[in-house]
């Protein structure tokens, strides 16, 4: 029984949560949500995840691309209590089972790309609205987008 729960502990810490930020939530934003996110994480590295951006509202969305040259500029963070900053992000992003169907994102594991060539698996909020009406964000940097 030991063994296992110490293989578990073992798999956790090499295995972290990680999640990917691209909007209000990202450092430069100035947000109090940054504030949140960073109670229960810690900064890792700037990253892009292969996808477009678009204008929500004072917000943007981020949708998965199949062209590897579509990238949203974004930043990783490493959740200390992930259950814990899952739980408030989810309730931030409108997430979940108890806000209206469909949700606007979906929280996914998608594969980022951290600024020092390491790929990671992280959570990223993707948009989940039809985006044939929205304003495409370029460069998909939402800091040096301005709204």
């Amino acid at each position: 029984m030991k063994a296992k729960l110490l293989l578990r502990e073992n798999t956790h810490i090499m295995n972290p949560n990680y999640i990917f930020v691209y909007g209000t939530l990202r450092r430069d934003a100035n947000s109090e949500m940054h504030q949140l996110l960073a109670k229960y994480a810690e900064f890792v590295d700037d990253a892009t995840y292969q996808g477009k951006l678009y204008k929500i509202d004072y917000y943007p969305g981020a949708v998965p691309s199949d062209n590897p040259s579509d990238a949203v500029q974004g930043e990783v963070y490493r959740l200390h209590q992930a259950d814990v900053a899952l739980l408030l992000l989810d309730q931030y992003e409108e997430f979940g089972p108890e806000f209206p169907e469909p949700n606007e994102f979906i929280r996914k594991k998608q594969s980022v790309l951290l600024k020092n060539g390491c790929t990671v698996a992280a959570w990223v909020y993707v948009y989940n609205h039809p985006i044939s009406s929205l304003e495409l964000i370029k460069p998909a940097n939402f800091i040096q987008y301005s709204l």
